[in-house]
């Protein structure tokens, strides 16, 4: 026989009462906390998983915030390269509009006024600030002015060349910002010629363009050269030679004032040249020209050249000319790096779609794992106070019990 002491009775009776009342308790905390985990003894196995989705979860709130971050940088950088191209466009038709032979200079002045609005509307856009205030144009500086006028009223870039990268993605950076030096400063010129050397009053370049890229690019495969010199020798004849030192063929090679004759795929005038008296001309090939330095010539070629003498009436129709080659290729150049800015943008948008699809899937296996059944378990609350109750009357009554009863 076993004997169980009133201690006992009592110590089990407690005990089952309060594993009762625990149980009632978690179930009460699961319906209203809506998890069926709350802490790592309801379910270890459960609770590690659902502790590496937790983190996995907030690494992708991390990048998702990167990539919105990312996403309006660029939409922004797009915006002002659009605008910027609609600025130049006009002042390209109003570059047109100044060629017309019949303008006055009145006309001329009043295009010239209209230009200078517009270069300061193209510098605002240039200098175009984020949500934070940081100039999107100035590389690293963010803080500093991308373009500002310095002493003389010419507009000049202030910032770096930096360009800003930002991680959406474990191993996936992204480009968020272009510096305004490679978009606005460093275009490709139109080739232009200049006397270096004056030994003949008078003497002029003009009528300078590409009329034969290829042959350009056939003479120099792998580079232009930085310049072209030019001279008529002593017989009449013209001498092109290149930076390196290398002659060049000449076409016609006699030296006609006033005509034109071709070298290396560019058509050039040369006019009132005195044959071997010295004069030297250069061809300057592969320059570049600040978009604000085109637009500031021509103001002040429009303001300024006398078109009433043939040598005026030259360089003017060569700054017209140059300009309309330096406004294309300034437009060309800015949609180069829109199409750069598409490839970002289309990088940034596949990442972002990938990152909501983790959210959704991690999201759903953490439901899985954590989230509470409201049917179970409020059955399970029912039936378990039930058993609770039941324990406790039972209790109630076994404490009473005692020997003495029976004496």
């Amino acid at each position: 026989m076993i004997r169980i002491s009133s201690q006992q009775i009592f110590s089990g009776g407690i005990n089952r009462l309060q594993e009762l009342n625990s149980s009632l308790n978690n179930t009460q905390q699961q319906i209203s906390t809506g998890k069926r985990v709350n802490k790592p003894s309801d379910d270890p196995v459960a609770a590690a998983r659902i502790l590496k989705l937790n983190q996995e979860l907030s690494r992708v709130e991390t990048y998702q915030r990167n990539v919105d971050l990312a996403e309006n940088r660029l939409k922004q950088e797009e915006n002002a390269l659009s605008s910027s191209i609609d600025v130049i466009q006009r002042i390209r038709e109003l570059t047109v509009q100044a060629g017309n032979g019949s303008l006055s200079p009145n006309d001329r002045r009043s295009i010239s006024s209209e230009l200078q609005e517009r270069l300061g509307q193209l510098a605002n856009i240039a200098n175009t600030r984020d949500a934070s205030g940081e100039y999107i144009f100035s590389g690293f500086q963010g803080s500093v002015k991308a373009f500002e006028q310095d002493a003389t009223g010419s507009w000049r870039y202030q910032g770096d060349e930096g360009q800003r990268v930002l991680e959406i993605d474990d191993g996936v950076t992204v480009p968020i910002s272009d510096n305004g030096k490679d978009i606005f400063v460093r275009v490709p010129a139109a080739i232009t010629g200049e006397h270096t050397n004056v030994a003949t009053a008078g003497a002029s370049i003009s009528g300078v363009s590409l009329v034969n890229e290829a042959a350009l690019a056939a003479e120099y495969p792998n580079s232009f050269p930085d310049d072209i010199t030019l001279e008529v020798d002593a017989g009449g004849n013209v001498i092109a030679t290149d930076s390196q030192g290398d002659v060049l063929t000449v076409t016609p090679p006699t030296y006609q004032s006033g005509e034109p004759f071709n070298v290396a795929g560019m058509e050039v005038t040369l006019a009132d040249v005195v044959p071997g008296a010295g004069d030297v001309f250069t061809l300057k090939i592969n320059e570049k020209q600040s978009v604000f330095g085109t637009i500031e010539n021509l103001i002040a070629g429009l303001n300024s050249i006398d078109k009433t003498t043939p040598q005026g009436q030259a360089q003017y129709d060569d700054l017209i000319a140059n300009s309309l080659i330096n406004l294309d290729n300034a437009q060309e150049s800015i949609i180069l790096k829109q199409t750069e800015l598409g490839g970002r943008m289309n990088a940034v948008e596949s990442t972002k779609t990938f990152l909501e699809d983790s959210s959704v899937y991690s999201n759903e296996i953490r439901s899985q794992l954590q989230d509470v059944d409201y049917a179970e378990a409020i059955s399970n609350l029912s039936f378990q106070s039930f058993v609770l109750q039941a324990a406790q009357q039972s209790f109630a009554q076994v404490s009473q019990l005692s020997l003495f009863d029976r004496l």
